[in-house]
């Protein structure tokens, strides 16, 4: 059974789902972070369903399943009393574990830590890089330099580790963790004045990466156009997100 492709939001009917057991995934097309989740959903072919919500008016019924109105959120349909998760950094260790199939995360537990620390040091990137993302007029004067600051630690990291992916010679729960910036930071070539783009030298080694992830199989499948994001990131502009363009696209 196909739900509608739709962001529900305030007044909208609570979608009629199966209880057929199969994990209900509830995200908002744009947002980075039901994104990390839509990869590993990809990666690993899980069955599952969809749920868009609009995040500026969320549906009432939503805070059944996420009380605090996050995205992505993800109810486990075929256990009792069927919670739901939310972060996606917890998320994506549970499918790990639950779904090991490819597996993700490093088996080595100091690895394992040290791959997760690093994840969290991608934090200072996103707060720096957010508000040119996001076309706020307000965004500091220092923003794109306090991002690229931010970012020569993964530049630093990649070239010490010397392999092609943050995991190796394979790609891996860094990889996918930090690529849905990677996708949208292209827009900043049509959505800032200077056309910004990432340096190409000081750079070398994600932007290598980049080009690299851009052709995996759940990247590919996942993936919404250049355009489709500078679209969106102006629609917020103006207060009225258009979410629904992301069906354009297929997701």
């Amino acid at each position: 059974m196909a739900l509608p492709q739709k962001h529900f939001k305030k007044g909208s009917a609570k979608p009629d789902i199966p209880e057929d057991g199969k994990l209900r995934f509830f995200s908002m097309a744009f947002c980075p972070f039901s994104h990390r989740i839509r990869l590993l959903l990809a990666a690993k072919k899980i069955p599952h369903y969809n749920i868009y919500i609009d995040l500026i008016e969320r549906p009432e019924w939503f805070k059944d399943y996420s009380p605090l109105g996050k995205v992505p959120a993800l109810q486990l349909a075929g256990i009792k009393d069927q919670p739901t998760l939310v972060e996606s950094l917890i998320i994506a260790e549970y499918l790990d574990e639950q779904y090991p199939e490819p597996r993700l995360f490093p088996t080595d537990p100091l690895q394992k830590a040290l791959d997760k620390i690093l994840i969290e040091r991608f934090i200072p990137v996103v707060s720096a890089v957010y508000p040119v993302l996001t076309c706020n007029s307000k965004a500091p004067p220092d923003a794109l330099q306090n991002f690229e600051n931010a970012l020569d630690v993964f530049e630093v990291e990649l070239a010490k580790r010397g392999t092609p992916f943050f995991a190796g010679q394979n790609i891996g729960i860094v990889d996918y963790m930090l690529w849905p910036w990677f996708e949208r930071f292209p827009s900043m070539k049509l959505n800032t004045e200077q056309k910004y783009e990432l340096d190409a030298n000081r750079f070398a080694n994600l932007l290598k990466w980049r080009e690299l992830v851009a052709q995996n199989y759940a990247v590919q499948t996942t993936a919404l156009d250049v355009q489709l994001h500078a679209e969106f990131q102006k629609s917020k502009t103006f207060g009225n997100p258009q979410y629904d363009i992301a069906f354009k696209a297929k997701i």
